[in-house]
């Protein structure tokens, strides 16, 4: 069969490349077009756009690429009429993912979405649109079933959350090994995950490195992100005691002993890795202020929102300085609290289904459209 997927983040191309992988095994005969990345690429198929010319964040930068978006709409649709897939699979990115869906649902395509949009979180009024253009929506967080049946009675599967597989099919690496590969010394290890993109980058970095000195036992390792350039995180690092690996976090979360996340999937991660973290955010200040005023959540990390309950501490906007910072590390870094979050980081696990997820929703797509 054809499919059509469309990824436009770098979290979309690992679960769509696996969720692939998954369908050959399912499928035989499958055939893939697809938006997305590297990881899909690797796979099989033809990539029709990289993920890296359509990451645009915030209300204003939006704005500013809009005629971008459009003609990036109007050729995926033309694309997609061209190829006649079987069936059309949407991985998150729901501001550009749920307009094809319109379209494609008119058009007489199968629509299928694999991760479902954050409408939990802000622009619930989006559950029309969803319970409109698409056939089958499948999610990953526990709660989402109860807030799409039991809310808005909409039927959706419950899979499992893909990176326990991504997590349990990787690699391992030993700490010896991963410091001798990049340079580093014998120091316990704490990684910053600063995001993927410049503007968050940009606004994260330079809080997480300002207490570096203070933690002089400690060295401190940069997790690049692959959309982005190596050069770019050069003139951040003005400490001997900071180090920056490229491509390789989950290597990195393997070996370290605290981690400093800003919020989004790498907290999920750094909780599924054991590692003690502080989860932060901030944006311009017209931003969070717009933002706050649509969010309604009790928590912004996936690690408390799944567990509903305080684990992991949260440092958001003018909370993300660096007296709090320093402090909040140094209860990480205490014995008893770091056993605390192991016991919580268990029963997140638990909670998540365990492994599967990848297979499960290439078997139960491929049998509804078969």
């Amino acid at each position: 069969m054809k499919y059509y997927i469309i990824a436009g983040e770098a979290s979309g191309d690992l679960h769509a490349a696996n969720m692939m992988k998954a369908l050959k095994k399912t499928d035989s005969k499958a055939e893939f077009r697809f938006w997305g990345g590297d990881l899909m690429q690797n796979v099989d198929g033809k990539l029709v756009k990289h993920y890296k010319e359509l990451a645009f964040m915030g209300f204003f930068e939006v704005i500013l690429n809009l005629t971008t978006i459009l003609k990036n709409l109007s050729f995926c649709k033309a694309d997609i009429k061209s190829y006649q897939p079987d069936c059309l699979i949407f991985i998150d990115y729901p501001g550009f993912n749920l307009r094809v869906a319109k379209w494609a649902k008119k058009e007489g395509f199968k629509t299928h979405y694999y991760i479902s949009p954050q409408i939990w979180a802000w622009k619930e009024s989006r559950i029309a649109a969803i319970k409109r253009d698409v056939d089958k929506m499948y999610v990953i967080l526990p709660f989402e079933k109860n807030f799409y049946e039991d809310k808005h009675s909409m039927p959706v599967e419950f899979v499992g959350h893909p990176l326990i597989d991504a997590i349990a099919n990787r690699n391992p690496i030993d700490q010896i090994t991963f410091k001798k590969n990049h340079g580093l010394n014998e120091k316990p290890i704490i990684a910053l995950l600063p995001g993927s993109r410049k503007q968050e980058i940009n606004k994260m970095l330079s809080v997480m490195l300002s207490i570096v000195k203070t933690f002089s036992k400690y060295q401190f390792v940069i997790a690049g992100a692959p959309s982005q350039d190596p050069l770019f995180y050069s003139s951040f690092i003005k400490n001997k005691n900071v180090y920056f690996v490229e491509n390789c976090t989950y290597d990195l979360l393997s070996v370290s002993h605290a981690a400093i996340v800003t919020s989004g999937t790498a907290t999920l991660e750094t909780a599924l890795f054991k590692v003690p973290e502080i989860v932060c955010y901030k944006t311009s200040w017209i931003s969070y202020e717009i933002g706050k005023r649509l969010v309604n959540l009790k928590y912004i990390s996936l690690v408390n929102l799944i567990l509903d309950k305080k684990v992991v501490t949260e440092l958001i906007q003018g909370a993300f300085n660096t007296k709090r910072l320093t402090k909040e590390l140094n209860i990480i870094l205490d014995v008893q609290k770091r056993e605390e979050q192991f016991v919580d980081y268990h029963e997140l696990e638990t909670k998540l289904g365990g492994q599967g997820a990848s297979q499960k929703v290439a078997e139960l797509i491929y049998n509804s459209i078969n």
